[in-house]
């Protein structure tokens, strides 16, 4: 009896993980395996393909925009994931300090950008920048003494792009940090407050240690993010002007889709993975180091 029983329950824990494991190797394992082995080959859309060994990965290393992609990336990375996690925290302390419907209605509103697709959201923006009607522009005009086109400067264009991002992705990131500091227990910041700690005391002793894994959870996941980037840029600038804002989606989309160069990038693919796999478990031990101490 403790045989079939035991059986019966491994048949169970068998058919709850096989679906599981089916999807993965349809949808992730196969076609990441394909995209290494297409790394390798000399291939187009339609047509044959050739063993191209290393070739690939040697022409990837000796082109000029794959760095300033890389580069680029990587300052879009320093202009987004810290302020915006920093930006993240100010609002989910303010919010949480309200309550009742005004604390919902404020939540709403951080978060309604978040739920906008990124044709909206980049319409929008277009339209309040346009360097003609924008108005924004008399705001930019007021600090710099002239209207700007934010998208076809190329000291601007990254940078604006980074702030369209920040506005529309932050919400998810206040809704992670209010989560956090709703699971601190009030009764630490009570003991606070009679032993007269002050306010920035009980920030710094009990809030920031316990809200610290929320924290580096919100920074690693928008590094992952801002790697990732594309949507904004392909439709904001194109990767202009003069591939200021050429990020490395945006060349491997170019090299595939409209150079109908499969294999190079493919290998550009497998090295953005690299990429984000390294930064990745780097920040994470640099954020588990940080909340140790």
């Amino acid at each position: 009896m403790r045989t079939f029983s035991r059986r019966r329950q491994t048949l169970i824990a068998y058919s709850l993980v096989l679906p599981f494991l089916a999807c993965f190797v349809v949808f992730f394992l196969y076609p990441a395996a394909s995209v290494v082995e297409l790394s390798f080959q000399n291939a187009a859309m339609v047509g044959e393909r050739t063993f191209a060994g290393l070739d690939n990965y040697r022409r990837l290393f000796a082109d000029k925009l794959f760095f300033t992609a890389l580069w680029n990336n990587g300052y879009f990375i320093l202009l987004t994931v810290i302020p915006t996690t920093l930006i993240a925290l100010g609002i989910a302390l303010m919010v949480s300090r309200l309550s009742g419907w005004v604390q919902s209605a404020v939540l709403v509103v951080f978060f309604l950008p978040y739920v906008l697709p990124v044709s909206v959201v980049t319409e929008i923006w277009a339209w309040m920048l346009d360097f003609q009607f924008g108005i924004l522009q008399p705001v930019i005009a007021f600090f710099t003494g002239k209207s700007v086109a934010v998208f076809k400067n190329p000291y601007w264009a990254l940078p604006t792009v980074a702030v369209v991002t920040i506005w529309w992705t932050n919400g998810f990131n206040v809704l992670l940090l209010i989560a956090g500091l709703r699971n601190i227990p009030k009764e630490l910041y009570e003991s606070a407050a009679l032993d007269g700690a002050s306010s920035w005391q009980r920030f710094r002793r009990v809030t920031w240690p316990l809200l610290w894994p929320v924290t580096a959870l919100v920074l690693t996941l928008q590094l992952i993010l801002q790697l990732k980037l594309f949507d904004q840029v392909f439709l904001l600038t194109k990767g202009g002007p003069f591939n200021s804002s050429y990020v490395l989606i945006l060349l491997i989309y170019r090299e595939a889709f409209q150079l109908n160069h499969i294999g190079y990038a493919a290998a550009i693919s497998v090295v953005l993975v690299l990429v984000i796999a390294v930064a990745s478990v780097f920040q994470f031990q640099l954020l588990r180091l940080g909340g140790r101490r």
